[in-house]
């Protein structure tokens, strides 16, 4: 079955006409040729060129450097949160050298159709005089990993944020998981991604690099860690060797086992020939809890190792101390400060206990991902090349890849032993830290899916499962619980827009619609569901789990949208399925029913 889909997969990929891709890498040079790289406050202050220049000096000099992720309801709220951030850690006597610029989603569609799509978390740069202002007043180095290379509006979003001095620019990894809000011309979005990465290989002497964080896109949904070394090599193979630009390469939101935070850190080195320049490490986003106070506590303890693994080995990676509220919502200014309080803190701790730490079991670690992810890349440049795939034409690997998807090319292409048992039909060698913890929770919450009372509702119905942007995770176990106890799921994945729901709701009929959402447009995207819906004739019972707030553009911070989604109709849950059970029980209120 995996082989005949991925046959299916290459003959559709090799038949859909693209592009010349030589013609594209040329008008990415000829484009490079007119755009002067800009010069940040950051620049200035540092005296460097790029941020490249500034990260070889913190590798030289044993620095560690510090990373903060920043976005408000609109760019003048961003920019003044960013002077506060800085202001407040003069007067702490710490340094936030870098911040990333958590922008709304809608970023990576043409200008043009942005208006139209549903507000997410994080601002929009909409006037030049928004992108004029990127890194010129405050000195902390813009980095733009959020829905710019990767998506539709690659090409113009790129020269934008060179002219603006960013220099580290991404994500490679969103093109292969995300998805701009309403787009589905994926050839477009292959060669915007093709040509954008180009010009950053044209300009690769200047010191610009493409930022790739591997868990934000196939690495998120791979079950092995040697698949993500694997995607690593293969991501770099694209990159480097066939289009020239430098790849910066960011991993650690979905890790949170030290000894493996740690071994990224060498295995990553490694992958890159001992010349990595990394991003940043993100924190950990997965092991939060609803309490604060435990939340610091964690901070501290992968800030401890993240910090050693610098010293041990210096790649250039930004630490990032979280704030506390980061797995409930996008942090306030404040928040940040704290969290860079207490990071530059445990550097102290951090550069005492260096010395006296074993990292055995983290280079054994890196070892396997070497050793492992070099047979998962050259598995995977055998397999395509056999399929009919011009492995030497970036455009082609791009585009193909990301059709194959995450759970194919793991089948396909994992370096563990075939085992018709296993999830993926082999053996685990390492599992990742969020598919340990999914399969965790699919344990936790078995046995309250198999009480009669629930169960008895669930078997025999039809529902359907959905995310609205790219958190997965939540939705997969689900899907797992709702199978085992007889359900009939309807699985649609991440990043599905409302008329993708209705459409598919409107093929036949529902017992339930479960939608989990977390980037701060909950209530938007009700309302154009429920409006689909209604187009459709759909009256299937409407659920709402994750992060329940919606951006407002003219405050700080999301709001909580839960009253609001109940108006409309709209049941919410604030755990794994609390309410599934009732709500097998109900049919969808419409609008005027619910008024």
């Amino acid at each position: 079955m995996t082989q005949t889909r991925f046959e299916q997969v290459t003959r559709q990929s090799l038949a859909d006409r693209l592009p010349d891709c030589g013609t594209i890498v040329s008008e990415a040079r000829e484009i490079a040729r007119t755009i002067r790289i800009g010069r940040t406050a950051a620049f200035d202050r540092w005296g460097v060129e790029s941020e490249a220049e500034f990260k070889q000096a913190c590798i030289r000099d044993g620095v560690v450097s510090y990373h903060a992720h920043i976005g408000m309801g609109n760019w003048d709220l961003t920019e003044r949160a960013l002077a506060n951030v800085f202001h407040e850690a003069n007067l702490n006597n710490i340094e936030v050298h870098r911040a990333g610029l958590c922008l709304d989603r809608r970023m990576g569609l043409p200008e043009a159709l942005r208006s139209k799509a549903a507000a997410e978390t994080g601002p929009l740069l909409e006037t030049p005089a928004h992108w004029g202002q990127i890194g010129q007043v405050t000195p902390i180095q813009p980095h733009m990993g959020d829905f710019m290379i990767g998506f539709p509006a690659a090409t113009g979003n790129t020269v934008l944020a060179l002219r603006a001095g960013v220099t580290t620019i991404g994500n490679l990894s969103q093109y292969f998981a995300h998805e701009a809000p309403g787009w589905h011309d994926h050839v477009a979005t292959a060669v915007e991604t093709t040509k954008s990465i180009a010009i950053l290989g044209a300009l690769r002497d200047r010191g610009v690099m493409l930022h790739s964080y591997l868990e934000d896109g196939f690495g998120a949904l791979f079950l092995d860690c040697t698949s993500v070394a694997g995607w690593a090599y293969l991501e770099k193979y694209i990159v480097e060797d066939l289009l020239g630009a430098k790849l910066s390469h960011c991993i650690g939101g979905l890790t949170s086992d030290p000894v493996k935070r740690a071994g990224w850190v060498f295995a990553l080195n490694e992958i890159h020939d001992r010349n990595c320049v990394g991003s940043m490490f993100y924190g950990d986003t997965i092991s939060f809890s609803q309490s604060f106070d435990e939340n610091r506590g964690l901070v501290a303890e992968y800030m401890l190792w993240d910090i050693m693994a610098q010293l041990e080995c210096p790649t250039g990676h930004a630490v990032l101390p979280l704030p506390v509220t980061e797995a409930f919502r996008a942090p306030s200014w404040e928040e940040i400060v704290e969290a860079q309080i207490l990071g530059h803190r445990v550097e102290a701790t951090a550069r005492r206990l260096h010395s006296r730490v074993d990292f055995s079991d983290s280079r054994t670690f890196s070892t396997q991902m070497q050793e492992h992810g070099k047979q998962v890349f050259r598995n995977a440049l055998c397999g395509l090349e056999a399929a009919g795939v011009d492995i030497a034409n970036p455009l082609q690997m791009l585009y193909t890849l990301k059709k194959l998807g995450p759970v194919l090319f793991e089948e396909l292409f994992g370096a563990g032993q075939p085992d018709a048992t296993e999830l993926r039909g082999r053996k685990v060698i390492v599992p990742t830290d969020i598919f340990a913890q999914s399969l965790q929770c699919y344990k936790d919450n078995l046995p309250r899916f198999e009480l009669p009372e629930l169960a008895d509702r669930i078997a025999g119905k039809r529902i359907l499962l959905a995310s609205t942007d790219v958190h997965e995770h939540a939705i997969m176990v689900l899907h797992w619980l709702l199978s085992n106890t007889g359900a009939d799921v309807v699985y649609l994945g991440a990043e599905v827009d409302p008329a993708q729901v209705a459409e598919k709701a409107g093929e036949g009929a529902l017992d339930a619609i479960l939608i989990s959402t977390h980037n701060g447009m909950a209530l938007e995207y009700g309302n154009a569901l429920v409006d689909a819906l209604a187009e459709k004739q759909v009256r299937a019972p409407v659920l709402f789990g994750g992060v329940l707030n919606q951006k407002r553009g003219d405050l700080d911070l999301p709001v909580d949208v839960t009253a609001e989604l109940a108006q409309i109709g709209i049941y919410t849950d604030s755990g794994l399925g609390n309410r599934l059970g009732t709500l097998l029980t109900l049919e969808k209120q419409t609008r005027e029913e619910n008024t």
